[in-house]
């Protein structure tokens, strides 16, 4: 189980998605486009036609069914609520309509920040760490106090310089973490699309941004592995090990297909269609 201390952290933070307290910023202001995903497509700013006026969704229940699988591992880190109630005050776009620009603007700036506040906390729990845990608190209370202010400062913030250099810190987790695991392989963001990886050895490989899309992972071996930004979709999990994998988020493991023999990180849910 994710430890207490971690969940106290996070949820003080508010990186947990709390829906009802969200004007569906991610049915709004996000695209998509027809495909696997979804059934049609929605520019950014256009409301879902499934969100309701009371900015739920009207079909949350059959997602999948209905071919919007694509929101199903989706997650905002809570960015949602805290552009909606703390950054706009509580203001929704519908009723008033000249926050919409700016609030659909900053929600993708923010959902980054939280993300990376996400991480930061991974990485401040993992005791091989420790050599590097004043900078990560540090990064940690700066990446926060960002997110925290008005929406004009955070729509200015350079947000691929900021990954960058908490990327950095990460990676310096993540060498720390799998300094132990002998002949790790390197594997950062290559393409690995439908790759046949049955059983495969990866215990302490850094596939950080890879493309694993409907790879065969069944039974592979991803003990200690970086997943940031892994690309598991439709990938195939069944009995394979991740025990201890790094910076692996919900959304990652719910677009894979696992079963009752995989074996997640702590903290990670089995998904319900598995």
């Amino acid at each position: 189980m994710e430890s207490r201390v971690l969940r106290v952290e996070r949820r003080e933070l508010g990186l947990y998605a709390e829906c009802g307290s969200c004007f569906g910023l991610c049915c709004v202001a996000l695209p998509f486009a027809a495909s696997a995903g979804f059934p049609a497509d929605k520019a950014a700013g256009e409301p879902c036609r499934n969100l309701r006026a009371d900015f739920r969704c009207a079909v949350h229940a059959e997602l999948r069914e209905r071919g919007f699988s694509g929101c199903t591992v989706y997650d905002c880190f809570g960015a949602g609520q805290k552009v909606s109630q703390h950054t706009f005050g509580g203001k929704d776009w519908r009723s008033a309509p000249e926050t919409a620009r700016g609030m659909f603007g900053v929600f993708p700036i923010m959902r980054h920040l939280h993300e990376l506040l996400w991480y930061l906390t991974e990485a401040l729990e993992r005791p091989e760490a420790a050599p590097v845990h004043g900078e990560l608190r540090r990064s940690l209370e700066r990446v926060d106090g960002l997110s925290r202010g008005a929406a004009a400062q955070v729509a200015a913030l350079d947000v691929d310089a900021l990954r960058q250099e908490v990327g950095a810190l990460l990676w310096r987790t993540s060498e720390l973490v799998r300094a132990g695991v002998p002949g790790r392989r390197d594997r950062r963001g290559a393409d690995l699309a439908g790759a046949r990886l049955r059983g495969a050895g990866l215990r302490g490989a850094a596939l950080r941004g890879t493309c694993l899309i409907a790879a065969d992972l069944t039974r592979a071996d991803l003990r200690h592995a970086d997943l940031l930004g892994a690309d598991l979709r439709d990938a195939r999990l069944a009995g394979a090990d991740l025990t201890g994998a790094l910076f692996l988020g919900q959304a990652q493991v719910d677009g894979a297909h696992g079963d009752g023999a995989t074996r997640l990180p702590r903290g990670l849910t089995r998904p319900t269609h598995w």
